[in-house]
């Protein structure tokens, strides 16, 4: 049951605020309200940009972590662990990482993706054991997400998996959060009211899809999952894919397109082998052992 206290502190957040710029929204036209809130929209990577050395801080400490063996895992409700699912999604296919390296927990399991379950939030003893039934252990990175930052399912997961000594981050869109004080590391992206006061998939979930993307991309990058700015790890799942690889092996090493589809069929469709192939003139055998030895690394194993 929500006390009057709960009532309170909900109503002196920033994301619960009703703008007075937005008081007459539903007098406005269409052309009106789609410019107002794409003005809004731009104080979004504002405020992120606010929060970089609280961002930055948080990725140098997470990346030795994933190098060392860890796996990365989101844990959300609503909006904030919809935008961790596709976020989560899109490192195997973007990067050729195994399913299990980064996982979303969103409360309400599978079906809250599709369906309302806001009361999941509120599980705190199903957040901590989510944490329990992952296996979370001392390498592993758990980032909580809650745009108001109170959030009680993801404030229990991070709570657990401190104590089992992960290394753990809150995202917040509100300052001064208990998911921040909860967190080793607390990222708080203050984006004020939003356009229907208290919508937070609003400006929040854009503020929150930023900073996911920053930390997966940089995260990626710096486990050598890309090559300069390619993302040579991919995994070739349809035609355009297949294309998109040709290409990236033609471009990188100067050979038509045709050589580069030959020589991704000889690779088993893996980009950084193909590549190394070609630029060492080796077969594929021999490229494995040598990107093994470079740790994965494109540029090492080419002697960049």
């Amino acid at each position: 049951m929500t006390t009057v206290n709960d009532a309170a502190t909900l109503a002196e957040l920033g994301t619960e605020q009703a703008d007075a710029r937005y008081a007459h929204i539903d007098r406005m036209s269409v052309g009106e309200l789609a410019a107002t809130m794409n003005d809004a929209d731009t104080e979004v990577p504002r405020a992120v940009a606010r929060a970089l050395p609280q961002i930055t801080a948080a990725i140098e400490a997470l990346v030795p972590r994933l190098k060392n063996g860890g796996r990365l895992r989101y844990v959300g409700a609503g909006t904030a662990g919809r935008m961790a699912v596709v976020d989560a999604s899109e490192c195997p296919p973007t990067y050729g990482t195994p399913p299990e390296f980064v996982q979303a927990i969103m409360a309400g399991g599978p079906d809250a993706l599709v369906l309302s379950t806001e009361g999941a939030e509120d599980d705190e003893a199903a957040g901590a054991a989510a944490m329990d039934d992952h296996g979370i252990g001392p390498d592993d990175v758990v980032i909580g997400i809650a745009a108001s930052g109170r959030t009680p399912f993801a404030i229990a997961a991070v709570a657990r998996a401190r104590e089992l000594g992960a290394l753990t981050v809150g995202i917040s869109c509100n300052t001064g959060t208990r998911l921040s004080a909860t967190a080793e590391f607390a990222i708080e992206i203050a984006v004020g009211p939003e356009v229907v006061a208290g919508s937070t998939r609003l400006k929040s979930g854009t503020a929150q899809k930023l900073v996911l993307n920053m930390i997966s991309t940089i995260a990626m990058v710096q486990l050598g999952k890309t090559y300069g700015n390619r993302m040579v790890d991919m995994q070739i799942l349809n035609d355009k894919l297949a294309v998109r690889a040709a290409r990236m092996v033609a471009e990188i090493t100067g050979v038509d397109f045709a050589a580069a589809e030959t020589a991704l069929a000889k690779a088993g469709d893996n980009t950084k082998l193909a590549v190394l192939m070609i630029e060492r003139g080796v077969d594929a055998e021999t490229g494995v052992g040598m990107l093994a030895e470079a740790g994965g690394r494109l540029a090492v194993a080419l002697g960049k």
